[in-house]
């Protein structure tokens, strides 16, 4: 029996660490013990990821100071404009428009501000409303996903002293500023949200990255924010599963595959395209369930709540669940 022991010991060790052949194919992905995950680049397309990589940045606590801000708006909804930190001037010579409520959107793990998370969910909020909206870039500290995963603090730290100087400039509300994460992008916006005293009106996690942040303190939490919305499509592999915000939406369960998709790394990706869908419809509504074991049977019969869209106002808390279809805008 213990000869037994050791050989299942050893057998699970040599699959927590053997390298996956089929790209985009998590269904190895044990988390917490594997060593390698696939991973989407900025195109889409999986790169193979070592989470035991090592942290190859310099000081940890300054990777945010090479954020940079790109603002996007009505009149400019291509070509971005840099707003800078402390300097009012970048501000005043921009199309940013004072009294207009403030969206910021974070991209993922080996994304920038050209990956379609960014450009899909600019264009629906500027489809939306009369918005600014911020593309936060922070791909100049993703040397690998441990120096990235660490460097979450200090990028979300210094986007939450931005948000604090720009309200405080254009005598902006925090009633009016909404945060929007993808991926490692919604630990980031978690952390801004910290910075700010949780003064912003609303964080949406984009299915919120699951290694390295499982029990991570660092790890967006309802408390973030006034109201903390998460959308999980790949929860337990790319994605975290356990309900982590006020409300937090399982779309089909809230894993591996979503309708359409074969593989983790697409279901991953569907966060953001099903927000973009609500932010221009408002039409995917989720029913309240028991819990997150009932959201991935879709066994849920509560009451109702609208998920993703603008609303700045927006409330509500539990877990809720809902069926989508495969193609945009998604809808049943």
């Amino acid at each position: 029996m213990k000869a037994l022991a050791v050989l299942a010991a050893c057998v699970a060790l040599c699959a927590s660490s053997a390298i996956p052949e089929i790209p985009g194919d998590n269904s190895h992905y044990v988390e917490g013990e594997s060593r390698y995950i696939w991973m989407p680049d900025g195109e889409g397309v999986p790169r193979l990821v070592d989470l035991e990589a090592e942290d190859l940045g310099l000081d940890v606590s300054r990777r945010g100071a090479n954020n940079e801000y790109l603002l996007f708006t009505r009149n400019n909804p291509d070509v971005p404009q840099v707003l800078v930190d402390g300097n009012i001037d970048s501000i005043e010579n921009s199309n940013f428009v004072k009294g207009n409520p403030i969206k910021v959107i974070a991209h993922g793990f080996q994304n920038n501000r050209n990956s379609e998370v960014c450009t899909t969910v600019t264009k629906a909020f500027l489809a939306a409303g009369d918005y600014n909206v911020i593309v936060l870039e922070w791909r100049s500290g993703q040397v690998n996903y441990p120096t990235a995963s660490n460097g979450v603090v200090s990028v979300g730290k210094y986007l939450g002293n931005f948000l604090v100087w720009l309200v405080e400039e254009t005598g902006a509300s925090w009633d009016d500023v909404h945060l929007v994460g993808f991926s490692l992008g919604a630990h980031v916006v978690g952390n801004a949200g910290r910075t700010t005293g949780g003064r912003v009106a609303r964080i949406t996690g984009l299915d919120p990255a699951g290694p390295r942040f499982g029990n991570n303190r660092n790890a967006l939490n309802k408390n973030d924010a006034v109201y903390v919305e998460a959308i999980h499509t790949d929860g337990g592999r790319l994605g975290i599963f356990d309900s982590i915000a006020d409300a937090d939406f399982y779309p089909n369960g809230g894993r591996n595959p979503q309708p359409g998709c074969w593989v983790s790394t697409c279901s991953h990706g569907r966060a953001y395209e099903l927000f973009a869908s609500t932010v221009r419809f408002n039409h995917l509504e989720g029913k309240q369930c028991p819990s997150t074991s009932d959201a991935q049977k879709m066994k849920c019969n509560g009451p109702s709540l609208l998920m993703g869209n603008t609303d700045l106002s927006k409330r509500g808390s539990g877990i809720y669940a809902l069926l989508t279809s495969k193609k945009y805008p998604f809808e049943l």
